[in-house]
């Protein structure tokens, strides 16, 4: 077991020797992801629900953009720090509600890595990406539902983005005139 010990902790010198990185903590992140995976397939086969050969488009585009809210709103939404909280530290507001968060450096290299996880909504995506997939499967109709809601919701965030760029426009406009 020693052995095999310093072989790992080489291996993390080789691979970041100025910078720490959680790669015990990754490769558990990883067999979760594999674990949850392999769980919705379990759930799949044991309720002989059918997989599409292909998914339709329209569930392909619903689910991309419910994705990409449910991941920001799990990674950057004020409200949802709580969720963070164990694992990163506050850092400072990022505006439209969200907030910049830092992954907390002590304890395990499995809370730094889970840190990392929550606080990117890239990395997270990949995570509600699968689990609105499996839904489709397990759970069509509710899962289109609720992708709808999120959808909205994204859609709803870029109008009111919009909205304030085109109230700036007209106020700088205004401005201009006198």
């Amino acid at each position: 077991m020693t052995a095999l010990k310093e072989k790992v902790a080489r291996l993390r010198q080789a691979y970041a020797p100025h910078e720490h990185r959680p790669l015990g903590g990754y490769l558990a992140a990883m067999g979760t992801y594999a674990g949850v995976t392999a769980g919705i397939a379990g759930l799949v086969r044991a309720t002989g629900r059918p997989v599409p050969d292909r998914p339709a488009p329209a569930d392909v585009v619903l689910l991309s953009i419910a994705t990409h809210k449910l991941s920001r709103l799990l990674s950057k939404d004020a409200v949802t720090s709580p969720l963070r909280a164990p694992f990163t530290r506050y850092d400072k507001p990022i505006g439209s509600g969200e907030v910049m968060e830092q992954v907390r450096d002590q304890g395990s290299s499995t809370r730094h890595a889970i840190g990392e996880l929550l606080s990117c909504p890239f990395c997270l995506a990949v995570w509600v990406a699968t689990g609105l997939t499996g839904g489709l499967v397990l759970a069509p109709r509710l899962t289109r539902l609720v992708a709808t809601a999120l959808t909205a919701v994204a859609a709803s965030d870029f109008l009111q983005m919009a909205y304030a760029v085109a109230q700036q426009a007209a106020e700088g406009g205004e401005h201009d005139e006198d």
